[in-house]
């Protein structure tokens, strides 16, 4: 049976700029509740920020604003999706469908913001191509959407997901087979981007056995870290100290985390967490249980 859920999500955001950068090419969005009409929506992206990609900030940007209003719709589509057929369909559109869309949605506000502004240049200059003037926007994306039933998320480029379960394990669903070497990354304003989009598809029969902790962070806070188990460590850290000291203590802690990370890494750095609805309501009932016994 499935069960509704109605309670908000505790969430959290914060990115911050890189030493020496010239702005913050990071950008951010965290919205709804996550019941089944509000479902909850969770992205980070990240300019290149090159000269080759001058426009790498608005691309960020563009990247997380159409993926909002994606992943928004399909997670109220998702509402239906225990009815017979409907979950096969839905996760088809989700590996297949929607990275094209969220392509093409890109693409279009990119190209469409070039139109707005395109640069002086010398007469006779020929028009770019248009995969010349989506090079300007490059940028990566992470996103997720959590409904009482389904948690799904995708991912281009570097950057990083990382999922605490309901039993205390730790799971990176998207992490590439190979990390990327330097700083080369796949990027939405690839030739065929939606074919290097991963995909990470995941049922919640039972909504007691979701993730309780979903962290999306911009990879200038995993390259703070000298190996990738630092990084692990900081999101076990994460949720240890948001069972401890609550939500609005993590909250108001974390713009200085991020400094921190930012300079070690020397690079824009944002973070965008979501905890479970009651989870801290509940390690708190089950400390008192055990100082009981004890």
């Amino acid at each position: 049976m499935v069960t509704l859920g109605v309670r908000r999500w505790d969430t959290m955001g914060e990115s911050v700029q890189g030493v020496g950068k010239r702005c913050n090419q990071d950008w951010w969005a965290c919205e709804g509740t996550g019941a089944g009409d509000e479902p909850l929506v969770l992205a980070v992206a990240d300019g290149h920020g090159s000269a080759v990609h001058a426009r790498s900030e608005l691309g960020a940007r563009f990247a997380v604003d159409r993926f909002v209003g994606l992943a928004a719709a399909f997670g109220r589509a998702a509402r239906d999706c225990h009815e017979r057929g409907s979950l096969a369909r839905l996760m088809a559109y989700a590996r297949d469908d929607f990275p094209r869309a969220l392509v093409h949605e890109w693409r279009s506000a990119a190209l469409g913001h070039w139109d707005r502004h395109r640069p002086v240049a010398d007469v006779g200059t020929p028009e770019p191509e248009a995969a010349e003037k989506l090079v300007l926007y490059g940028t990566t994306l992470v996103g997720a959407v959590v409904t009482p039933w389904l948690f799904v998320a995708w991912q281009i480029g570097d950057g990083d997901l990382a999922v605490i379960g309901h039993d205390g394990e730790l799971l990176r669903p998207l992490a590439p087979a190979e990390e990327d070497l330097g700083d080369e990354t796949e990027s939405l304003c690839g030739a065929q981007a939606w074919r290097a989009v991963r995909t990470h598809w995941a049922p919640l029969f039972d909504e007691a056995r979701g993730p309780r902790l979903v962290v999306l962070s911009t990879d200038g806070l995993s390259k703070s870290f000298a190996s990738a188990e630092g990084y692990r460590d900081f999101v076990v850290g994460l949720d240890d100290r948001l069972a401890a000291e609550g939500a609005e203590g993590v909250r108001a802690a974390l713009p200085e985390w991020l400094r921190q990370a930012s300079r070690y890494s020397g690079d824009d750095t944002t973070l965008v967490a979501a905890l479970r609805p009651g989870h801290l309501a509940l390690e708190a009932d089950h400390k008192s249980e055990q100082k009981t016994e004890s």
